[in-house]
């Protein structure tokens, strides 16, 4: 197959703080930020660039699926369940909201955690085929 879409180049997120939320990012995932004005921050995240957009409070990411349970749109991976197992650790002692560690019934194990405006994100143990093969 020819792909015609080559990677995912943004993420944009809602924020209701962009300094608050810019600070968060970079000290609780190790973000970087490359500029910050009073509507918009701009980091580099997980190979990504992210945006955090000025919105309002009740704006997020998360949406519902069919059964109602709120859902994330953004899934980070690490490299094996004893990273995910550490990552799950550092993140409860910096006080991250965050959930338990799950068994999903496919390859490798997740949990879930939160940003300050209550964006939802998913960190999954298995790194992609490609992303993988790429690192070596």
């Amino acid at each position: 197959m020819n792909e015609k879409l080559i990677r995912v180049g943004t993420i944009y997120i809602p924020v209701s703080n962009v300094s608050l939320a810019s600070d968060w990012y970079q000290e609780q995932l190790g973000a970087v930020e490359n500029y910050k004005d009073e509507d918009k921050a701009i980091l580099d995240l997980a190979n990504q660039s992210v945006f955090l957009i000025k919105s309002k409070k009740e704006e997020s990411l998360n949406f519902k699926d069919f059964h109602g349970r709120e859902q994330f749109v953004l899934t980070f991976e690490v490299d094996g369940v004893d990273n995910l197992l550490l990552l799950h650790k550092e993140f409860k002692e910096k006080g991250l909201q965050v959930g338990e560690i799950e068994d999903r019934g496919h390859a490798g194990r997740n949990f879930v955690f939160q940003d300050l405006d209550e964006n939802k994100f998913d960190v999954w143990s298995e790194l992609s085929p490609s992303f993988k093969n790429n690192r070596n």
